[in-house]
Parts: structure tokens; sequence; C-alpha cells
């Protein structure tokens, strides 16, 4: 597979002092790559450099071969680089259906639009199953998964997905990262940071290691899941 996101010997951070120490990194088109590691690893800098938000102070940032540092998030955007956050992000008092067509707030063709719909809708059925009630009667892991098919309304060339499964019980967050691979499945080439270690490295099919704002591991998610060397690299937290 050709390489579609490559990050290369980027070091970035704020106020002066530099959280990435010349990371490289490199997204495959069609994979789900999964960064796991320590908290203050610069897993969440890495996704800020990506989207746009942080100007890396040297290195380079290529999606599909050309170079994007420096744009703007809108820019990026328009690229096709959609990033879910962390944060739940509904409009509460807004319908379900309501929350999902502003993911295509930018897009002019009513039908396109519609064409989005209707294949979000049957990725996602509880679009249709519960289009009419606010998102705030959604359950934590359902609103994240209505997020998702927002997202999915540009359809993005690379889904960013930030913790996705922060703040979930573990029966939502099987939910959760079933949906996830689904999307990989259908094609959709997915980065994704997440503390669950295990669960994410888990469906990865590339899995990547971050300790003290460099890549310490990487390979396949199996590989990465099961190397010795995770334990001491993300102090234990493999579950």
């Amino acid at each position: 597979m050709a390489a579609q996101l490559e990050l290369t010997d980027v070091r970035a951070g704020y106020g002066g002092g530099d959280v990435l120490q010349g990371v490289d990194l490199s997204v495959e088109e069609g994979s789900l790559t999964c960064i796991v590691g320590p908290n203050g690893a610069g897993k969440s800098t890495v996704l800020r450099v990506i989207s746009g938000l942080l100007r890396p102070s040297s290195g380079t940032v290529r999606f599909r071969g050309r170079s994007i540092q420096g744009e703007s998030p809108r820019a990026i955007l328009a690229r096709g680089i959609v990033q879910v956050p962390q944060e739940r992000s509904l409009f509460p008092t807004m319908s379900v259906w309501e929350n999902v067509r502003l993911g295509a707030y930018s897009v002019r063709n009513r039908r396109l639009v519609q064409d989005r719909l209707e294949r979000v809708s049957k990725s996602f059925p509880i679009v249709i199953e519960r289009r009419h009630e606010p998102a705030a009667s959604l359950s934590g892991g359902q609103q994240k998964i209505v997020e998702f098919a927002r997202a999915l309304m540009l359809d993005p060339s690379l889904l960013i997905l930030d913790e996705p499964s922060m703040g979930l019980d573990p029966k939502t967050r099987s939910l959760v990262f079933t949906t996830i691979g689904e999307m990989n499945r259908e094609g959709r080439t997915l980065l994704l940071v997440e503390q669950n270690a295990r669960s994410g490295l888990g469906i990865a099919t590339h899995g990547v290691v971050m300790e003290s704002g460099r890549v310490r591991l990487q390979g396949s998610g199996p590989e990465v899941l099961n190397n010795p060397e995770i334990g001491r690299l993300y102090l234990g937290a493999t579950g």
C-alpha cells in the first residue's frame, strides 16, 4: 500500500519547547493506524500538527505527496482530512438527523448531500432509527457513532479519531471499536489515537507506540500489541 500521510522528522510544541522530538510516521492508504503511548507522549500534538492547529517548528508533513504544513485547518479539511475530537461535539438539542446533515455544511451540491445521507444511514442504522430524537437522548457510545456518521458526510480521504473510547463502559467501548473496524473494512483510511492500547491495537492494521515525543515502536497491530517492550514503553497500560 502507498503512504497517504507522511510525517518526517517533525518537531513541534508550545511556548518555545518541542513536545515532538523528531517524529517519523507513515499512514498507508486503506490502513487503520493506531497510536498509543503514555500521557504526555505527544499523541495529541501529532494530531494537532496534521489538522493544521499547530505549525511544526521543523520537519515535513505530506499528504498524498504534497506538503501541508503551514496550511490552515480549513484548507486541510478541504483536502479530505477530517478529525472527530475527543470531546463530545454533537449539538444536544438538535435531532440526530440534523446533527448528521451538519457534517455536509460546506457541500453545496444537494444531490451529493442526499446521496451521502443515504449511504451513511445504511452504514449507521441509528441515524434512521433515532433520527427525530435530540442528540442528548443518546448514550455516550451512540453519540460517538453519530459523530462518525457526521464526519463521513464530508467523504474524507483520511478520518482521524482522537480517543474515541474515552469515558465509555466496556460494552459500549466494544461497539465503538467494532464500528471503527467496519469503517476500515469498507475502505476508509483511519488514524486512531487511543488510551486503551489492547482494544485499539487489536483492530489496527498498523500500530505505533510513542514515548517522550518520539515513535519508539511500530509494526502491524498484533506485532506491536504482543511486543514485550510495550509494557515498559506504555507503563504497563496495555488493557
